[in-house]
C-alpha cells in the first residue's frame, strides 16, 4: 500500500490538497508535496467521505425487478421460495455485483444481511471494500432449524478470525415475526458474550406493528426491550412504525437508526420515518439502500435525495432535513454507527473518500456543491472512489467489471 496525492481538489469550498499515507488521510493543505506518491489530479473535482451503506442484502442483486408492485409479505413469501436455490457461485458473483454498483455510486463501506457470508466476504474481500458481515438468524420459530442456525454461527465465527481486516463479523437477528423468543436471546448473548455489533428489522410494517401488539401486547421495541436485547450494539432498520412511547426507549438504550426510504416506499410499508424526533432524542440516524430485490438499486446519493424530499413533504417544512445533516447520515452517522473512523475526510480518518466530477452541468454554477449533489446530480457524477487507501475505481473505471456482468448474467436464471 503506497501513498496517493490528490493534488487541487475542492474540499468543502476551498482547493486542497490531500495526502493519503497507506490507509490514512495523513495531511490536509493548500500545497503538498510528496515524492513517489501517485498522484490524482483534482482539479474540476470535489472531495467527500465515502458513503456508508447501512442496510442492504448484497446478493440480492440476483433478484433485482422480481415480484414487482407487491406488499412485504407476498415479496417476501416469493423471495424465501427463491433463496433456497442460491449457492455459494450465485452469492460470490451476486456480492461482486453489488460491490461494483456500490464503487460505482461512491460507497466504499456497508452493513450487510444475507447468506453464505464467508463466501460473500471473499467476494467483498476480492472487491476492496469495508462491510460489517453478520450472521442471519431467521428461524421461522423451527427449533430443529434454530439449533442448526447456533451451530452455524459458531462454526462461522470461528473461521471470520481470518477474514480480510476491513470484514467484520457481527450477528443479524432478522426480525421479531420471523425468530423465536429463544434465538433472538441466544444471539444476543453471544453478541455481547464477543462484542459484536446486532441488525435487526425492526417496525418495518404496520401489520408487523400491530401483529406483534396482538401476540404479546408490546410494540416491536418494547418486546425487544422486555426480552433484555436492546443496547448500544443494536442497528435497527427501517422503524417506520416507531410509536412516541418507543422513542425513549430506543434512546435510553443508544439503538442505531437506519433509515430506508426507497424500499419503504416500493413495498409501501410507510413514509412518515421520525427523523426529527430521532434526531432530538440524540439518537444517531443514518441511511442505507436496502437490497436490490426490494429498492433495485444500491445508489445512496438517491436514497439521499429521496429522503430529504419526503421528510420535507409530509412535515410541510422545507428545514426539515438540511443539506449537511442529510450528508452525515450517509457518511459520519453510518461510521460512527459501526464504530470506525470514516465517514469524514479529515486528517487522522480512514482514507475512504470519493471525488466528484463537478465538470458538467449538474454541477454549473456551483453555488451551492452539496445542494448540486443531492438535488442536481446523481452517481454517474462518481469519478473515483478510494477505500482504506487503495484505489477501487479511478475515471469510472473499476477492475474486472466486464467478468462481474457476464458471470452474473450466464447464472442467475438457475434461481428462476
Amino acid at each position: 500500500m503506497g501513498n496517493i496525492l490528490i493534488k487541487g481538489v475542492l474540499l468543502q469550498g476551498r482547493k486542497r490538497d490531500i495526502l493519503v499515507t497507506d490507509n490514512i488521510i495523513s495531511k490536509i493543505a493548500d500545497s503538498i508535496e510528496a515524492e513517489g506518491a501517485t498522484v490524482i489530479d483534482g482539479s474540476k473535482k470535489a472531495a467527500i467521505p465515502g458513503f456508508v451503506n447501512m442496510h442492504t442484502h448484497s446478493a440480492m442483486t440476483l433478484m433485482r425487478g422480481v415480484n414487482e408492485d407487491s406488499h412485504l409479505q407476498e415479496w417476501l413469501d416469493i423471495i424465501w421460495k427463491m433463496e433456497p436455490r442460491l449457492d455459494e457461485e450465485l452469492i460470490y458473483w451476486g456480492t461482486k455485483l453489488a460491490c461494483l454498483e456500490m464503487i460505482k455510486t461512491g460507497t466504499t463501506c456497508f452493513n450487510d444481511q444475507y447468506w453464505m457470508i464467508d463466501t460473500a466476504v471473499k467476494a467483498i474481500s476480492d472487491m476492496g471494500l469495508r462491510s460489517l458481515n453478520p450472521y442471519v438468524f431467521l428461524d421461522l420459530f423451527d427449533q430443529t432449524k434454530a439449533e442448526h442456525l447456533k451451530k452455524e454461527c459458531l462454526e462461522i465465527y470461528s473461521k471470520s478470525k481470518d477474514w480480510d481486516p476491513l470484514n467484520r463479523f457481527a450477528i443479524a437477528i432478522h426480525a421479531p415475526y420471523s425468530v423465536s423468543e429463544s434465538s433472538i436471546r441466544w444471539a444476543s448473548d453471544f453478541a455481547r458474550e464477543h462484542d459484536l455489533l446486532v441488525h435487526i428489522h425492526l417496525s418495518e410494517t404496520k401489520k408487523e406493528n400491530n401483529d406483534c401488539l396482538q401476540q404479546h401486547g408490546l410494540t416491536p421495541t418494547r418486546y425487544l426491550q422486555k426480552l433484555g436485547i436492546l443496547g448500544p450494539e443494536v442497528i435497527a432498520a427501517h422503524c417506520v412504525w416507531i410509536d412516541d412511547e418507543d422513542i425513549p426507549v430506543l434512546a435510553e438504550n443508544d439503538v442505531k437508526i437506519v433509515h430506508n426510504i426507497n424500499s419503504n416506499l416500493k413495498l409501501c410499508s410507510g413514509y412518515r420515518f421520525k427523523y426529527k424526533e430521532f434526531k432530538d432524542a440524540g439518537l444517531t440516524v443514518s441511511l442505507g439502500t436496502d437490497g436490490c430485490a426490494s429498492s433495485n438499486n444500491l445508489d445512496m446519493l438517491e436514497a439521499m435525495k429521496t429522503t430529504a424530499l419526503l421528510q420535507k413533504g409530509w412535515r410541510e417544512d422545507p428545514t426539515a432535513m438540511p443539506l449537511d445533516e442529510l450528508l452525515d447520515t450517509a457518511t459520519l452517522n453510518g461510521a460512527r454507527s459501526l464504530g470506525l473512523n470514516c465517514g469524514k475526510v479529515e486528517e487522522g480518518a480512514l482514507a475512504d473518500l470519493v471525488l466528484v466530477d463537478i465538470n458538467n452541468y449538474a454541477f454549473t454554477p456551483n453555488f451551492n456543491f452539496l445542494a448540486n449533489l443531492v438535488y442536481s446530480a446523481n452517481s454517474s457524477c462518481v469519478d473515483t472512489v478510494i477505500c482504506n487507501g487503495k484505489i477501487v475505481m479511478q475515471n469510472r473505471k473499476v477492475a474486472g467489471e466486464e467478468e462481474i456482468l457476464d458471470r452474473v448474467n450466464s447464472i442467475y436464471k438457475r434461481l428462476v
